[in-house]
């Protein structure tokens, strides 16, 4: 499974935001949106303001809303600059969104 993940690294310009394994990231980047897998070739580009979204290997997913900064991606290493950071930090687990729907 080493080879169907990333390691993922997100900081505020004041604060680590998060930091983890990940299957799959969607950020909002400068030129539209752009999922990242693991064993992307290595890129480097600005984000926009909007949400970068993680899925963790197990499947739940971590919503970050975010207004600028930028991604480095390389070696299945994924590294999130941001300027700041809108909202408190949403944890979207599917189990949970499941456990919820049958109450």
């Amino acid at each position: 499974m080493a080879g169907l993940t990333m390691q993922v690294n997100i900081v505020a310009a004041d604060h680590p935001v998060w930091h983890g394994t990940a299957k799959s990231v969607t950020i909002p980047a400068s030129e539209g949106g752009m999922g990242i897998l693991p064993n992307h070739e290595p890129v480097l580009t600005v984000i926009k303001e909007g949400t970068i979204v993680v899925v963790d290997p197990d499947g739940s997913r971590r919503s970050f809303e975010v207004t600028d900064g930028f991604i480095s991606f390389d070696s299945n290493k994924l590294r999130v600059a941001l300027g700041s950071i809108l909202l408190t930090v949403r944890l979207l687990r599917l189990q949970q969104l499941h456990m919820i729907a049958i109450l």
